[in-house]
């Protein structure tokens, strides 16, 4: 069952984002050459306890972290390790808050230094396909004419959009109903309806869609082994539209 939110429920919502917000812009500046995965877990789980709220992910069924850090290849859900940053890398990161009970979920993929041509428009097409499906994030329209924009956008641009991983309803727990793919027929799904939030991530490959697990049972790679890039943002259904609740305010919120 789809859940809408009240007024001052999407309001606490945009506080745990703006939480993630700040964390992603810690971590954006922390990314260079070098820094170790698990570096940047051990900050990000200092930077959110800081702002009196918990890691998300850290535990969620059983995940070791406080990020998904998610390097070339992996399309999601990557362990934070002792793996170290190289010039050239392209890094996904995932960052869950739970805040006065609603949670906030954003993802950004990085470049770490100079990235090459391709990877650099793999990131760009995989950033914009989300703010194409924000156009069509209104009440009276329906969820998958989100989906079918993101498809559409990057599939126009020569690249793929993974399959097999969605986003999700978001609220008082992490995953909500509905579950929101990346492709999709236009005017199937629920309508949408102001009061619902939604984690929009879009999820692009340079090759093919098909992905496969790790044995860690967490890790997520394309399976023809080409870069992954991966968007996300947590996304009220407003009267006049979409707002972007972990998009970073200047007032922090």
């Amino acid at each position: 069952m789809i859940t809408l939110k009240s007024v001052q429920e999407i309001e606490l919502m945009r506080q745990a984002g703006q939480i993630v917000a700040r964390t992603l812009q810690v971590l954006k500046k922390a990314i260079k050459p070098g820094i170790a995965t698990a570096q940047l877990d051990v900050l990000a789980r200092r930077t959110i306890e800081g702002f009196h709220a918990s890691p998300a992910f850290l535990g969620y069924r059983g995940f070791p972290a406080s990020i998904c850090a998610s390097l070339n290849e992996e399309v999601v859900h990557g362990i934070p390790g002792l793996r170290r940053l190289q010039e050239g890398d392209i890094i996904s990161i995932d960052v869950g808050v739970y805040y006065r009970g609603y949670y906030g979920d954003a993802a950004v993929t990085f470049p770490v230094g100079e990235i090459s041509p391709l990877a650099l428009k793999l990131l760009k097409v995989a950033e914009q396909s989300l703010y194409a499906g924000l156009t069509k994030a209104y009440p009276g329209r329906h969820l998958y004419d989100i989906s079918n924009a993101i498809q559409t956008y990057v599939e126009g641009r020569g690249f793929s959009v993974v399959r097999n991983y969605v986003g999700h309803g978001i609220g008082s727990a992490m995953h909500e109903e509905p579950k929101v793919p990346n492709f999709g027929i236009p005017g199937k799904g629920p309508l949408l309806e102001a009061g619902m939030v939604l984690a929009i991530e879009p999820m692009v490959n340079m090759g093919g869609w098909q992905v496969e697990t790790l044995g860690d049972e967490w890790t997520v790679v394309t399976r023809d082994r080409s870069l992954s890039a991966h968007f996300e943002h947590t996304v009220a259904i407003l009267e006049d539209g979409p707002a972007i609740l972990t998009l970073l305010q200047e007032d922090g919120g």
